[in-house]
This record gives structure tokens, C-alpha cells and sequence, in this order.
């Protein structure tokens, strides 16, 4: 009657010792660290640069315990922070402007943990410190600089197809389109409503002049206010994982707000600059009349830039076209050459002037120069030999697969799609942060020992066998945080704690439910036989309805609201099965084998 068959035991076995597996991880604490990445798309982290920050670590006399390349970085690991801040001051001198070093925390767990993937849970930022931002985007920034676009590319169409008109300006959210008579106006507003779908079109006159106005419909400005906002997410997530700050938080609050948390930064000012990184594009024409020469002044109207293989070259002042100017960019290779490259699409206005530009400097140098941090690089300067239109515009120049991805990724996000300012920040420092996990761990162990105290002391034997399937719950939820890499708050910690609460409550309907056939004179086998088949569905509809609490909450809310969902709903799981399934499986190893059992302890 009380008997699972052998490979049930052994399932429930197997589920515990993979939970104790990737709870593991979690106690063997972090390490300081000092991390390396390189800020410009052009630099890579590899084994030279490995090698540099090894040399240069040890030319101080400092001995990381460990030192390995992992990902796009260099991370060195060692024993304190002292030595941690040093070495992050050393190498800030040494490798200078081109790498950005960062504190950092890597966790000590043995190799053959991480081989199997079990990492620990990430901290949040009231756990771990660091800096918190809540910036607001400028829609109307957004949708000026979209009719400003579209007005470009309204007169580049009626250009295209010889349609004359006086001028296109701005009337608020609309444009405004002259026309010096009704047939042109006619043949405009065919050749708009075809082009440019997202605008209602409306014919009046004004003054002897025949106008066409272009307003955006709602829909379309809904689009473009989303897309401004997903757009600047995308760029600071760039921005932010360039930095390589630790599990940092990026994400839409409402239509036009963006919280940003940097976890382990303390440094307000060095996280504004941070996210106020720019990459973006110019080209302009080369001076090949002069030739640069070290210490000499360069001519009037030149500037002196270096190509990727250290070649110095003077380009004229005279910008032809900005990044402004590029709708997308996509990696790709040359077809001629087989070469990867980085190809462009321009918008109307950046179309003309390039075509413009290209045929009236037939055979001369253009230089395309990418610009990061302040600092400009010239990508490639190729030579002129035909007029080039259509919009499409192909940068290479002895470039990697992995270069060109990262130069077509800085310069469709390397700027942001409308102004943010920051409307909220605050500061969380480290000793608060580790203040906030000694409270949230004391409050959670106390609590399991009182709990344990009170069920064994009422429950006895039953008692001490809920405490076990009380503790496999709290291994079980750790783990499957731990898996799901998910992020621990404090309200996250609060919803451990609910949990523990929650499951010993099933286990309290199961007990109390055995003691009742007890008292009716049921016989103790059967008596526990069925106090789980009947407690079953009361614990299946008090857990469901919570569950559905919990959904609600995670759908709804945002922040620590949805980190303290996740761990509710996931601790419903967790106790659903601890509760019936662990707990039944230690009564029936322990009271199961007994075919004539008189009597049980529970209280």
C-alpha cells in the first residue's frame, strides 16, 4: 500500500543530487577580479593581450590567482581587493585609452562545476552595490528627427522623377509641400502616396501656392516613438557590454522610460560617461597634394589621422556626410575580392550627397573614418573611379569577419535614436549591498529553524520528515534559480522565505489529514495511504490559485516585482513536489516495510 516501486526512488534520487549539484556553486563565494576589454571594434581580446596584462601584472609584483581569456575580455582573478584595485590602476595606466578596465567578481567554484555548467545565481543591485539609472527618452526629439528624414527623402523622390516644387518645411507634426501649380501637385502626391505610406496626404491652397501636406498617421508615430526606445536600449546594452560590467540590468519601463543597473559600480560620473558613448562615421576627401610629415604642422583646412595599420594620412576638415545620414548597416564581403566588408544604406538626403561627392571627385581619395570615444580611425580610403548612386555605399580595407560585424553593429546602434535624460539615480554601496544579503540569509535561516522546531516538536516523527522535504525544497528552488542564471534581489529573497512558509503548509494539510483517519479508527498504513490521496487536491487548488497570483505578477509588473514572481512561481513548483513526492518517499522507506504497523509518531 506504502511502497513506491524502485525507479521512483530512484528518479527522486537523481532530481536531488542534480539539485545539490547546481546549488553548489552558490557557496563557494566570489573572488575580486580585474577585467579587460577592448573599446574599439578594431582591437581584439587574444592571446597578445593576454600576455600584456600577464606581463604587466607581474612587472608589479602582483600574482593574480588565476589569469584567462573568456569571451571578448581578460579576466584576472585575485585574492583580495587591494590587490585588485592596484592592479585596475596599473593597467589603466599601461594599456592606456584603448582598453577599458573594470572591478569585477568572479565566482570560486571548482572547474568541474563549470565544465557542467552549474553557475551561481547572479546578485542584484540591493545585494551586490552598484549604480541605478532611470532615464527618459525625448519622443518629440524622435519624431522631429523622423519628418526631418522624411522631408530629405521627399525631395530626393520628386527630384528623381523631375516633379517640380517650390520647398518642403515643417508645419508642426506635418510637412508641408509646394507645388506652383494643381498638375505637379497631382503628380507629387501620386508619387508620395506611393513612397511614403506611414503619411495622409491633404491638397489645399495658400497664397497663390499649391500645397501637399504630410501628416503622420497615429499608428506611425506610435512605431516610431517604440522604435526609438528599442533602438537606445539596443545601444546602451553595446555600450554597457563593452564595459563588461557583471549581470547589468537594461530594460523598457512604460512607453519612454529605460532603467539601467550597474551592478559593482560606484563611480556615478564614470557610469554617465558610459553610457554616454558614441560610435559614428564620416567621410571626407582626402589631401593628396600634401603628404604628412611628424613635427611639421599640417596645412590649413587638414587633419592628420591613422589608418588600421598605423599609416598616417591628412584629410580634409570639410565633412561630406555623418553617420546621421545611415538607415542600416549590415557585415557582408566584397564581391570582387571575396573581402569581408561592411555594407551601407544611406537615406535620401546622405544618398545625394554621396553621389554628389563621388562625381565631382572622380579619381581622387575618399576616407571613411570611424570615430569612437572622441578618437577617429580610418577604416578605408579608397579611390573614386565612378560615380556611385543608388544609396548603397560598401566600406572594406583589410577587415575580419568578426570586424566588420562589430563595425556594422557600432554603427547601426552606436547612436542613440532620440536624447534620454536621467530623471532618477542612486547609488548602492558594496558593505549595504553585503548588509542586505546577511539580513535576507539570517532571516531565512532563523525562520526555517523555528518552523523546524514547531513541526517537529508537534508532529514528531512526521514533523522531522516534513523538515527534510522542507529542506529538498529550499535545494531544489536554489538550483533551478542557479540554472535559470536568474537574478537575486531582495524581493527575490522575500519570496524564498514566502516559499518555505507556503510549502510546509501542505505538508501540515498531510499530516493533519493522516491524524483525523487515525482518530476514526483507521488503521496507521491506511491511514497515511490516505492522507496523501485526499490532502492531494486541497494543496493542488491552494497552490494553482497562488500560481496564478504569481503569473499575474510576473506579467504585469516590472523590476523586483517580476525577480520576486519568478521565485514565488518557481517555489510553488518546487514545493508541490517536495511536499507530496520526497516526503512520501522517506514515509514509505521509513514506515512502508512494516506490514503490521500498530501505531506512528505523530504527535
Amino acid at each position: 500500500m506504502n511502497q513506491y516501486p524502485l525507479w521512483k526512488y530512484l528518479s527522486i534520487l537523481a532530481v536531488l543530487l542534480v539539485g545539490l549539484i547546481y546549488t553548489l556553486p552558490n557557496f563557494y563565494g566570489e573572488s575580486p577580479a580585474v577585467q579587460v576589454s577592448p573599446l574599439r571594434a578594431s582591437l581584439k581580446a587574444d592571446d597578445a593581450l593576454l600576455n600584456r596584462v600577464s606581463e604587466e601584472l607581474k612587472a608589479a609584483n602582483l600574482q593574480p590567482q588565476a589569469i584567462a581569456l573568456d569571451g571578448n575580455s581578460v579576466k584576472a582573478r585575485f585574492d583580495d581587493t587591494d590587490s585588485q584595485l592596484k592592479a585596475k590602476d596599473i593597467l589603466i595606466g599601461k594599456l592606456g585609452e584603448d582598453y577599458m578596465v573594470a572591478l569585477n567578481l568572479l565566482s570560486r567554484s571548482p572547474q568541474w562545476l563549470s565544465k557542467l555548467n552549474a553557475l551561481p545565481m547572479y546578485l542584484g543591485l540591493d545585494l551586490r552595490g552598484g549604480v541605478h539609472f532611470l532615464l527618459q527618452v525625448d519622443m518629440k526629439a524622435a519624431l522631429s528627427k523622423s519628418l526631418e528624414a522624411t522631408s530629405g527623402d521627399i525631395r530626393s523622390a520628386l527630384r528623381e522623377q523631375n516633379i517640380a516644387y517650390s520647398g518642403v518645411n515643417r508645419d508642426g507634426n506635418a510637412l508641408a509641400v509646394k507645388f506652383r501649380d494643381a498638375d505637379m501637385r497631382a503628380k507629387g502626391e501620386a508619387e508620395i502616396r506611393q513612397r511614403f505610406s506611414d503619411y495622409v496626404l491633404s491638397a489645399r491652397e495658400e497664397g497663390g501656392d499649391f500645397l501637399l501636406l504630410a501628416t503622420l498617421k497615429p499608428e506611425a508615430e506610435r512605431r516610431i516613438e517604440d522604435s526609438a526606445v528599442q533602438q537606445n536600449l539596443v545601444t546602451l546594452r553595446n555600450r554597457v557590454n563593452e564595459l563588461g560590467v557583471a549581470e547589468p540590468v537594461i530594460q523598457q519601463q512604460g512607453a519612454d522610460r529605460v532603467v539601467v543597473q550597474l551592478p559593482g559600480v560606484q563611480d556615478t560620473a564614470r557610469a554617465k560617461d558610459i553610457l554616454g558613448r558614441t560610435a559614428t562615421l564620416e567621410v571626407r576627401m582626402v589631401d593628396d597634394e600634401h603628404q604628412y610629415s611628424p613635427g611639421v604642422a599640417t596645412p590649413f583646412g587638414t587633419e592628420m589621422f591613422k589608418d588600421r595599420e598605423g599609416n598616417a594620412l591628412l584629410v580634409k576638415k570639410q565633412v561630406v556626410l555623418t553617420g546621421e545620414r545611415i538607415n542600416d548597416a549590415q557585415p557582408g564581403f566584397d564581391n570582387r575580392t571575396n573581402e569581408a566588408a561592411v555594407h551601407i544604406n544611406l537615406d535620401g538626403v546622405g544618398a545625394r550627397k554621396f553621389k554628389d561627392a563621388s562625381r565631382e571627385n572622380i579619381g581622387k581619395r575618399m576616407a571613411i573614418i570611424l570615430f569612437e570615444k572622441g578618437r577617429g580611425e580610418i577604416v578605408t580610403a579608397p579611390v573614386i573611379r565612378e560615380e556611385i548612386g543608388g544609396g548603397r555605399v560598401q566600406i572594406s580595407g583589410k577587415m575580419s569577419t568578426v570586424e566588420a560585424q562589430d563595425t556594422a553593429l557600432l554603427l547601426r546602434a552606436g547612436a542613440l535614436a532620440a536624447p534620454m535624460e536621467i530623471i532618477e539615480e542612486r547609488t548602492v554601496g558594496p558593505s549595504l549591498g553585503a548588509d542586505n544579503i546577511t539580513r535576507g540569509f539570517d532571516s531565512t535561516k532563523i525562520g526555517f529553524i523555528m518552523v523546524a522546531v514547531f513541526m517537529v516538536g508537534y508532529y514528531l516523527m512526521f514533523g522531522t520528515i516534513s523538515m527534510l522535504a522542507l529542506g529538498a525544497n529550499l535545494l531544489m528552488l536554489v538550483a533551478l534559480l542557479s540554472m535559470l542564471q536568474a537574478t537575486l534581489t531582495l524581493p527575490g529573497m522575500a519570496g524564498i522565505a514566502l516559499t518555505l512558509g507556503m510549502a510546509i503548509d501542505a505538508n501540515v494539510l498531510i499530516n493533519e489529514r493522516i491524524r483525523e483517519e487515525l482518530r476514526n479508527g483507521v488503521t496507521p498504513q491506511a491511514a497515511i495511504h490516505a492522507g496523501y490521496d485526499r490532502a492531494f487536491g486541497t494543496i493542488l487548488d491552494s497552490n494553482v490559485t497562488t500560481m496564478i497570483a504569481g503569473i499575474a505578477l510576473f506579467m504585469f509588473g516590472s523590476g523586483s516585482i517580476k525577480g520576486f514572481a519568478v521565485v514565488l512561481c518557481l517555489g510553488i513548483l518546487t514545493s508541490m513536489f517536495s511536499a507530496v513526492l520526497v516526503s512520501r518517499a522517506l514515509v514509505n522507506l521509513f514506515y512502508g516495510r512494516k506490514a503490521r504497523l500498530t501505531k506512528v509518531a505523530i504527535g
